[in-house]
């Protein structure tokens, strides 16, 4: 494939304000992808034998770039933001989108954490010998070529990029449109930090056009990619599952749960599902639905959504619960299936932990689940039963996150069976080889 000198040009710009959004024919998006995907395979066997030395070098130097480039940060970030405004982005979407100093310093710190990680890359997993005398073993290495697909959060770009590094895996990130701007700032930090740590920069690297065919041509890249990580809405993870030719982790809705049983400590219960629900509403490990155990109705209930109400949440209930809170609305069968991702929640009354482990089981997305009780059988029992990637015991579930379970940070939160469960952090990151060492040993 001939590539014109445009094309070139304009996968060489990574300097921020140079390079302007376009969109370019199908032909165009074809060969910018493949130009990714060649330069990905030269990055990709440097990164692959990088020591641990010089992967922590490059994301402690981009931990520094990110603190002191933050002016530029926010200022690409703030046009996202206008742009955002202009077309009617909803509150909470806007939420997800928005960079502040607070949450720059955040997505520096989380690159600290994982220089202090252990690098998983060469670790063995278990070792064994066969009778013949061959001695057996597993060793973590790198996936390969890892492609990220993902809407509106600009923090991923740093996350994603940072745990590609340093789990030996080469990044080809594809940003929403409207994160555009901010995403093109912090790769072109991130290529900056491993130019100084002797790295390559390709291994990182962002599609620079916002045509939404190059997304199309990522998913038949199977030449050269070896997973693609979806990250965004479910018309996004449904399209992803459907055309992709390459091996997909996926994150499908957060309809999280939290079930507050008659066992539960009231002042507990109300203080979880407020944090649970409100503290970041845009957030995957929000949650969606209350469970509440009947026999708690007339002790537990109204403590909670008067909390919840206090703090602009739309309460959405079945019958018994609108008997006793005369704000709420009716729920519908549809509202059990909704991820919200705003200030509303849905209200269920279920016939104790059976109840509320039968309705998780009908309408949750196996992403987090909750139990509130002081109840330890009663605790234990949920845990074991309800089938989901997280479920926790007195705690909200807002702590679904790669950052809060030590992973430094995390690459999505995997609803996935097979590979990887639940935060996708550096060793999720990884394969294994088999490694056979014998002394002449011949098969008979």
């Amino acid at each position: 494939m001939r590539w014109s000198t445009a094309t070139t040009l304009w996968l060489n710009d990574y300097n921020g304000a140079a390079m302007n959004i376009q969109t370019k024919p199908a032909e165009d998006a074809a060969a910018i992808v493949a130009e990714l995907g060649r330069r990905a395979k030269l990055a990709s066997a440097a990164l692959r034998n990088a020591t641990t030395e010089a992967k922590n070098r490059a994301l402690s130097e981009a931990a520094r770039l990110i603190r002191s480039e933050k002016t530029a940060i926010l200022t690409a970030n703030a046009r996202d933001i206008e742009a955002a405004k202009a077309a009617g982005m909803t509150t909470a979407l806007q939420d997800r989108l928005l960079l502040n100093e607070a949450r720059i310093e955040s997505m520096a710190k989380g690159l600290d954490d994982i220089v202090a990680l252990p690098d998983p890359v060469g670790a063995e997993i278990e070792r064994w010998q066969r009778p013949n005398g061959l001695v057996i073993s597993r060793v973590r290495v790198p996936i390969g070529v890892i492609g990220v697909i993902y809407e509106a959060r600009p923090n991923v770009t740093a996350d994603a990029g940072a745990l590609c590094i340093k789990s030996g895996n080469v990044v080809v990130l594809r940003g929403g449109s409207d994160s555009f701007h901010s995403s093109r700032s912090i790769v072109d930090l991130l290529r900056r930090a491993l130019k100084g740590a002797g790295l390559p920069e390709d291994c990182v690297q962002l599609v620079p056009t916002t045509d939404r065919a190059a997304v199309g041509e990522l998913l038949k890249a199977m030449d050269w990619l070896d997973l693609i990580v979806p990250r965004g809405g479910r018309s996004l993870i449904d399209r992803v599952t459907q055309e992709s030719r390459v091996p997909v982790l996926r994150h499908y809705d957060g309809i999280c749960h939290v079930y507050v049983d008659h066992d539960a400590n009231i002042d507990m219960a109300r203080e979880i599902v407020a944090n649970a629900k409100m503290r970041r509403v845009s957030v995957c490990g929000a949650a969606e639905t209350l469970l509440v155990d009947r026999a708690a109705l007339d002790t537990h209930l109204m403590p909670m959504l008067t909390k919840l109400h206090e703090l602009g949440c739309e309460v959405r209930g079945d019958a018994e619960v609108r008997q006793r809170d005369p704000q709420a609305v009716a729920a519908t069968e549809k509202d059990w299936r909704t991820e919200y991702l705003e200030p509303v929640i849905s209200v269920a009354t279920v016939e104790g932990v059976e109840g509320a482990i039968r309705h998780i089981a009908t309408y949750g997305s196996q992403h987090t689940e909750s139990i509130v009780t002081d109840n330890e059988a009663t605790a234990e029992r949920f845990l074991k039963e309800v089938d989901s990637a997280i479920v926790m015991h007195n705690a909200s579930t807002q702590f679904a996150d790669g950052g809060e379970f030590g992973l430094g940070a995390e690459i999505g939160i995997s609803t996935n069976r097979m590979h990887a469960r639940g935060p996708v952090g550096l060793v999720e990151l990884t394969t294994y080889k088999n490694i056979v060492r014998g002394k002449g040993t011949l098969r008979p």
